[in-house]
């Protein structure tokens, strides 16, 4: 990863704008693009003063650099290191893995057992205290749901937790997240090197700048990271209710910069959480689910448009979290009634009355499109005939809506080119796409996860991303989900480099 010492200016040479074209060279200087010449630029256009390093990119792809609007960063560097039971289709099948991890551990070793991953809503069985307590015994386990909404533990995990459980072991919304502050903070050393590990892999894929929406103090947190050396990529730090009157009195608006980041750091959203999860059967929906519930609204139209109102007198913008169709009217309530605009994270099922609502009230559509791959299957269970309303993103984008894409990590993993894809073909496989009528083309795709960004010009911040593939002209599923990225740079820095 280039430091101050490196060459002040870079000359990309031989690289391709998506779609096809002849090479052309790249100049960056000062951190920006200075100027982008045809290929049979020379010395001449490069200047005199020195300290230029060319780079032959050999015909790779340019692109912006991509973002990822919706992270958890310090959930995710530790989610994806524990034991992952995303792929077991039972309660009986996380027993098996949970007890073959356990008879594989040092007999002396009886610390918690860490685990993720977990989807029941087409389990066959259900999450049972007792049963996990049979294989696990005084050893606590805590084993997170794939939503990130909810916990399945045994006697000692919700001792350890602090909470009380049923007899189906589990703690959900409200009580999981606030057990999950002290339970997700793991060892600071330890912690810091994982989010350190986290951010170099996620420039490995082209990522250039995150919205962390951790539950903590994340100006503070990265702060620190950047001094420590995390320097791979942009954070715009949000923060939740708990803490709007800390961020009020820091006096510092959605988009200021923080001092002594470089401009790396810059201050987010308030987060809210308005309803649940669609795997939890919690999203607030005006159908209800199977066992007669509508899902949880855990702050009411009220107390948003208070939280909202009181955010923008001190120049902070909102996200609103908002998966069910109803938890999506009451967020476009509240920002219509507040008179600003925001964004509404997840934005999952929409109304059709809903979708021009977001282009006509100001307000973004913050979505991750990997979740309808990982929920298509569960949604045509709870949401019966409602998913055609499911992650509408070609209805939204013909609204004139602005949309921007996330990972939700560690809800599914951050890298930008899974949500690419997923928009693009909706499905990941042999099957057929679901809801086609709702795909996206590549292009807008594209700009949709670099920030709005659709072509690299002339004065651009030099965010850049070098892919070995035409990101417009390759297979929208294998090929985008696997795309080869070359480099990563933030402001003309390489942040990661692979094959140029």
């Amino acid at each position: 990863m280039s430091r101050a010492s490196d060459p002040v200016s870079v000359l990309l040479r031989r690289v391709r704008r998506p779609g096809g074209g002849e090479p052309f060279d790249v100049l960056i200087r000062g951190g920006r693009v200075a100027s982008m010449h045809d290929g049979g630029s020379g010395p001449g256009v490069v200047g005199t003063d020195g300290g230029v390093e060319p780079v032959d990119a050999d015909g790779a792809y340019l692109v912006p650099g991509l973002w990822d609007a919706h992270v958890h960063m310090q959930q995710w560097a530790l989610l994806r290191e524990r034991l992952d039971v995303s792929a077991a289709s039972s309660a009986a099948q996380v027993l098996r893995l949970v007890a073959d991890h356990l008879a594989a551990r040092d007999a002396g070793d009886r610390g918690p057992l860490n685990v993720f991953g977990f989807r029941d809503g087409l389990w066959p069985d259900e999450p049972s205290l007792a049963a996990l307590d049979a294989v696990a015994g005084e050893v606590p386990v805590v084993i997170v749901s794939g939503d990130v909404h909810s916990a399945w533990v045994n006697g000692a995990g919700a001792r350890l937790l602090g909470v009380a459980v049923g007899a189906d072991g589990m703690v959900r919304e409200g009580p999981w997240f606030e057990a999950s502050r002290d339970y997700e903070e793991a060892p600071e050393a330890l912690r810091e090197q994982l989010v350190a590990r986290a951010a170099r892999a996620a420039a490995g894929r082209g990522v250039t700048g995150i919205v962390d929406l951790e539950l903590a103090d994340n100006v503070f947190a990265w702060q620190d990271r950047i001094a420590a050396g995390v320097d791979q990529l942009r954070v715009r730090a949000g923060c939740y209710p708990d803490r709007l009157e800390q961020a009020i009195a820091a006096g510092l608006p959605t988009g200021a910069v923080v001092d002594g980041t470089g401009g790396l750091l810059t201050v987010g959203p308030l987060k809210i959480i308005s309803d649940g999860a669609l795997n939890t059967r919690t999203a607030h929906c005006r159908h209800a689910y199977p066992d007669g519930g509508h899902g949880v609204q855990e702050w009411s139209r009220e107390q948003m448009l208070d939280l909202v109102t009181r955010a923008h007198r001190a120049g902070l913008a909102t996200s609103i979290h908002a998966i069910g169709d109803r938890a999506n009217t009451i967020a476009l309530d509240v920002f219509a009634a507040a008179g600003v605009g925001g964004s509404i994270e997840h934005a999952q099922l929409i109304d059709a009355a809903d979708v021009p609502r977001f282009a006509e009230l100001g307000v973004t559509a913050s979505v991750q499109p990997e979740h309808l791959l990982d929920d298509r299957d569960v949604a045509d269970v709870y949401w019966p005939g409602r998913t055609m309303d499911a992650f509408p993103l070609a209805s939204l984008a013909a609204s004139g809506a602005r949309i921007r894409f996330g990972s939700d990590a560690p809800v599914s993993p951050l890298d930008p080119w899974l949500g690419i894809s997923a928009a693009v073909a909706r499905t990941k496989d042999e099957r057929e796409p679901w809801h086609p009528e709702q795909r996206i083309g590549a292009a807008l795709a594209l700009a949709c996860a670099a920030d709005g960004r659709d072509a690299v010009r002339v004065g651009d911040v030099a965010d850049l991303v070098l892919v070995g593939a035409d990101p417009l002209g390759t297979d929208p599923v294998r090929g985008l989900r696997e795309m080869p990225v070359l480099a990563t740079m933030v402001g003309g820095r390489f942040t990661h480099r692979d094959g140029i």
